[in-house]
């Protein structure tokens, strides 16, 4: 079964090359943001292991921007999806991980969240396999329409994928693509809510590739609002932030880097409300 389609219940490209993957790289172009963190993400691991062991779950296929993390050969990648591929040690659920407490000096995690069931079990199942201090990386959409039909579940707010992480401390979190490249998306899908097929809605969005350049000169916590896709990069804490500090949380959105503020900090200022 695997080696006839990769036992996957949806055609998978798993090379990026076919004709929707070229079409949605020219339109979308590529992660503006996986790049810069992926190499963040290995520098945090390198700090604390010298041969750091990496969990990818959704890792049959190689994530734009985490191409860095593939590369490096002082790092162990266990790969985890539900369809194998050459990248996927074994076929796992992210629900109920078969690993021991504790085995992962890192965890990266893009673009799975939004197909899972129930996104606080797949992150708390992340923390329970988690060293002390260990390091996750993960980016779900925000204000995208459903791309993998029947397996496609939920968004977040940059508010809200912070809550998903609360047990974790924060040391980076923001936009993955703006407001530009989110109108790319409903411009496309609505094209296809008036008949037009996947293909042929992708080729009517196509002369509107210049609107995600505007997304460089966006400003402000609006961007987080209207944000295609939001990440965070953290680690594995032991107690998490208060729900009284996600207010001030929403409010710091665009005024400082949030990567400033860790769980610790937000713990202050719930207190001092």
């Amino acid at each position: 079964m695997y080696q006839a389609d990769n036992g996957s219940v949806m055609p998978r490209d798993v090379s990026r090359r076919s004709l929707g993957s070229r079409l949605h790289a020219l339109g979308f172009g590529r992660n503006p943001v996986a790049g810069a963190n992926c190499q963040r993400f290995i520098d945090l691991l390198k700090q604390e292991s010298r041969k750091p062991v990496v969990l990818v779950i959704g890792g049959a296929t190689v994530g734009s921007g985490a191409e860095a993390l593939y590369a490096d050969d002082g790092i162990e990648l266990i790969g985890t999806d539900v369809y194998a591929s050459a990248h996927t040690t074994l076929v796992a659920d992210a629900h109920s991980l078969p690993f021991e407490d504790g085995v992962f000096d890192g965890v990266w995690v893009q673009a799975v969240l939004e197909h899972v069931l129930e996104p606080a079990t797949v992150v708390s199942e992340i923390h329970r396999v988690l060293r002390r201090n260990g390091v996750v990386y993960a980016e779900t959409p925000f204000m995208q329409q459903v791309h993998e039909r029947a397996y496609d579940f939920s968004r977040f707010t940059q508010s809200g994928h912070r809550w998903l992480f609360r047990r974790f401390s924060e040391i980076g979190a923001g936009p993955v693509g703006g407001p530009g490249v989110a109108l790319l998306w409903s411009i496309r899908y609505f094209a296809r809510a008036l008949g037009a097929g996947d293909k042929l809605s992708r080729l009517i969005s196509l002369p509107f590739f210049w609107l995600r350049f505007f997304d460089s000169l966006a400003r402000g916590r609006a961007v987080s609002d209207a944000a295609s896709g939001h990440y965070f990069l953290g680690r594995r804490a032991e107690q998490a932030i208060p729900p009284q500090a996600m207010p001030k949380y929403y409010e710091r959105q665009g005024a400082k880097p949030v990567r400033q503020w860790s769980g610790k900090a937000l713990d202050l200022l719930a207190r001092r409300r």
